[in-house]
């Protein structure tokens, strides 16, 4: 599979895509992720955001301006991702001055300043549908005629991401732009799932999550069947936090995993800013050179070192931020090339999240740094 035949597939699906979009008719009644029946009276002007991390789906959307109908967000990036807020401030200043409401993750949120934003749609993820139900502000903004739209990129990513674009592009009337990525997304994934049916030896995968955000003394947190643990299934792995936990997300500890001795350890990192982060520093700005030296220390951590993987030189770091990223095929494909070296010796993952960039938004296009392998000696 080389990368001249995906560019060049890529460009006819994309053509063709672009010939068979249709623009939406308003009024317009939708089916969103939730399985809810949406009335929008007019294309939405005035945009409240829910989780901040969705202005990256917008980038693909309202490509001029992600940000041009946001009236207000939860600015999750600056928390998060701070590399990637900087770089999206460079192209589109004014977006500092919107008004960052405090959601809490679940969903919570002041409803009179909401309404303060006189919004005409709110974006919110399949994550908060409950919480938003048991405070009223389903209800109260049904009462006002304000339409709700339940996307979602992290319960279910590879399922949904597609479906939560293609949603955004009618909700929004930017049907052509959402079909062009969610082309060029299938395109990616059936190519990989096409090299993994092949494979007849499955590894079994430990992600640790949120890998030395709070420091070297904790360890391991990780994802069952959301998050990390699908795109792990995505890439031909056998997510291990599936099997051992009860719930969507917990800790498991190092004398169970290396009890267990999964095949491949897997760490999630970003350029996080908290006090004593250990992190790995993946994302904007960053270099191999950093990467490889904040791969020391969480190495060093007490019974690391006796795990399968390290000797087998089976670990690999990923940006963290892709677990509810709408550019989450660049995981699978890093997953899948981690996994099955072989088989995806020319498939180049940091190449594909440029050309998403380049191609499908008007991000400006910096140096990122997407994953690694451990520098194991």
């Amino acid at each position: 599979m080389s990368s001249k035949w995906t560019v060049t597939l890529g460009g006819i699906v994309l053509a063709l895509a672009g010939t068979t979009a249709q623009a939406s008719h308003f009024p317009l009644t939708i089916s969103d992720i939730a399985g809810r029946s949406v009335t929008l009276p007019h294309e939405p002007k005035r945009v409240v955001v829910q989780d901040g991390r969705d202005i990256l789906t917008l980038a693909l959307l309202d490509r001029d301006n992600p940000f041009a109908r946001v009236v207000a967000w939860n600015n999750l990036l600056a928390k998060n991702d701070p590399a990637a807020w900087s770089n999206m401030l460079k192209k589109w200043p004014q977006a500092s001055k919107i008004v960052n409401m405090d959601f809490s993750d679940d969903g919570q949120v002041n409803i009179e300043e909401l309404l303060a934003q006189q919004p005409d749609l709110l974006i919110a993820q399949l994550r908060s549908k409950t919480v938003l139900q048991q405070t009223g502000v389903l209800d109260k903004l049904a009462q006002l005629h304000i339409p709700v739209v339940f996307i979602d990129i992290e319960e279910d990513p590879v399922k949904h991401t597609m479906a939560s674009v293609s949603l955004l592009g009618k909700t929004l009337n930017r049907e052509q732009e959402a079909a062009q990525y969610t082309a060029f997304y299938q395109q990616h994934l059936q190519a990989v799932e096409h090299v993994i049916a092949k494979e007849k030896n499955h590894p079994v995968v430990f992600v640790e999550a949120l890998a030395g955000k709070a420091g070297l003394d904790t360890c391991c947190f990780t994802h069952g069947k959301k998050g990390w643990g699908d795109l792990v299934e995505a890439a031909g792995g056998q997510n291990l936090g599936s099997k051992l936990l009860p719930g969507p997300t917990g800790s498991i500890a190092m004398e169970k995993l290396l009890a267990v001795q999964p095949d491949i350890y897997l760490l999630t990192s970003s350029q996080w800013t908290n006090k004593g982060s250990m992190a790995i520093p993946f994302g904007y700005g960053s270099s191999q050179t950093r990467v490889d030296a904040a791969f020391g220390p969480l190495m060093q951590r007490i019974g690391f070192q006796q795990l399968k993987a390290y000797k087998t030189k089976q670990v690999y770091g990923i940006y963290h931020q892709f677990y509810n990223h709408p550019y989450n095929i660049v995981a699978v494909e890093h997953l899948a090339k981690d996994f099955y070296p072989a088989a995806f010796k020319s498939l180049n993952p940091n190449q594909t999240y440029q050309q998403i960039i380049q191609q499908f938004t008007h991000i400006p296009a910096e140096p990122v740094m997407t994953g690694s392998q451990a520098p194991i000696h």
